[in-house]
């Protein structure tokens, strides 16, 4: 009796397999259809199925360039934030040491012009940040910024 019941099962999927095949293949030639009468009756550029075609791989190609964008920000405040670390770290041990030697004079930051471009860079990058994201009232720190981008990408 269970052999029966694999037989009328193996026999409904079947069917079942077939009626999809067919509505497949169905859809397949309404396709074929469609593309050639398309072709007669639009230009090459005015074919409404190779502009849904391009306008699907132009939405594909903006969520992989959002991706994309959003991997660069973080990589390009990763940079600043490290740059900022080891540039300023580096540069206050520098002026420590001359001043325990103290035959070099000390540079003050105004005077410092490769200093000055440096924080304005980085000040230009945290207002550009602030504007997208609409926030202005966040002071200049790092981390504010951080936490900023990192709110506007999510």
């Amino acid at each position: 009796m269970g052999h029966t019941i694999n037989i009328e099962h193996h026999q409904a999927t079947d069917g079942l397999v077939n009626l999809f095949t067919k509505a497949s293949h169905d859809l397949t030639v309404v396709q074929h259809r469609l593309e050639k009468e398309f072709q007669q009756v639009y230009p090459d550029n005015a074919n409404p199925m190779k502009l849904v075609s391009r306008i699907k791989k132009v939405q594909e190609d903006l969520l992989i360039l959002k991706e994309q964008c959003r991997e660069l920000l973080t990589a390009k405040q990763d940079l600043i934030d490290k740059a900022r670390t080891t540039l300023v770290g580096n540069r206050t041990l520098l002026q420590q040491m001359q001043a325990s030697v103290g035959i070099i004079p000390l540079v003050s930051n105004s005077d410092d012009p490769a200093f000055a471009n440096f924080n304005q860079i980085v000040d230009e990058w945290a207002v550009q940040v602030r504007s997208r994201t609409g926030d202005e009232k966040l002071g200049s720190d790092s981390q504010d910024i951080n936490e900023l981008l990192f709110s506007a990408i999510v």
